[in-house]
């Protein structure tokens, strides 16, 4: 196949994979009727803003040749503060300010610990799941969180569920995906990752400071992390240590399905917003069709096998 067509595939599949999933849920009589209307649509812009927040800071890890499993204890951990900090009087900016500084903590130390100390990814981030989840579980004492009302509890809703205004949380995802999209592609800090992630010796010969660029994009994606759990305290409107178990994994496969390699070097924040879109179309499809929870796990498990093996494949083109 010749380079431009391969190259337009790729580009192309991520929206072409949206475009297949939305058909299949339009077809059949149980979801031909609402799963095509703005209000439904609505709702999956929604339900996509913390995983596509998430994805944004993974989409960086990921194009610089790293990897965070964290994200979900992360997430469960800031949105226990914010609540904590709600309860105590702080008003929705601080909050909203520490809740995004805590994330970038997390991440600053993740970053701190793979980069100089030169461990791997994957085990520091695991180690950092679980100490996460614990500490959420600590200040928590074991249980929700519970406040009295806070502004923030609106950027999720809106105040008529069936106006045509969208909340809050999509126009601030939207307007991050595209500044971190210019910060990627037109930046010398963004050119900058993709050399980490394409070979890290190379980037290091060149001059980069691929130690301090480690750390940097680590805590700069946690607060990424720490804004999505922002959202996710507006969402159920309490603090909630067991929150969000599992959703590095959607992050994750948002971001590969949108056309990122686990190699590194490769990735668009464009693909992983359709990764992610993609995602909440299969939940909220698979909602309608009145399947159960666990056969939508093992729906979401192949999508991300195939994503991975797509990649394998594609990789093994280039070589």
């Amino acid at each position: 196949m010749p380079p431009p067509l391969t190259k337009l595939l790729r580009q192309a599949g991520p929206f072409l994979g949206l475009i297949v999933v939305i058909a299949l849920f339009s077809i059949p009589a149980e979801t031909r009727e609402f799963f095509l209307t703005y209000h439904n649509f609505k709702t999956i812009f929604t339900q996509t803003v913390i995983v596509a927040i998430g994805a944004l800071g993974m989409t960086m890890i990921i194009v610089s040749g790293g990897i965070d499993l964290s994200v979900g204890s992360s997430i469960a951990f800031t949105s226990v503060v914010g609540a904590l900090l709600i309860q105590k009087g702080w008003g929705p900016v601080p909050a909203l300010l520490a809740m995004i500084a805590s994330g970038g903590l997390i991440g600053l130390l993740n970053g701190a610990a793979i980069a100089a100390l030169r461990l791997v990814p994957f085990i520091i981030t695991l180690g950092t799941l679980g100490v996460m989840r614990g500490s959420a579980k600590w200040l928590g004492d074991n249980q929700t969180v519970n406040y009295e009302g806070s502004p923030i509890n609106t950027w999720m809703t809106t105040a008529d569920p069936f106006s045509y205004a969208l909340p809050a949380g999509v126009w601030v995802t939207l307007g991050l995906a595209i500044a971190t999209s210019i910060l990627l592609r037109y930046t010398v800090f963004g050119r900058h990752v993709f050399a980490l992630g394409s070979n890290e010796a190379t980037a290091r010969l060149c001059g980069i400071p691929t130690t301090r660029l480690k750390i940097a994009i680590y805590a700069l994606a946690g607060c990424f992390f720490g804004l999505a759990g922002v959202f996710q305290l507006s969402r159920l409107r309490q603090g909630d240590p067991t929150v969000a178990v599992g959703l590095e994994l959607d992050i994750i496969a948002s971001v590969i399905i949108g056309g990122a390699s686990l190699s590194g070097g490769v990735g668009t924040i464009l693909g992983s917003m359709i990764g992610a879109l993609i995602m909440a179309v299969l939940r909220n499809g698979s909602q309608q069709m009145g399947w159960p929870t666990y056969f939508q796990e093992i729906i979401i498990g192949l999508v991300i096998i195939v994503a991975v093996f797509v990649d394998r494949l594609r990789q093994g083109r280039q070589a």
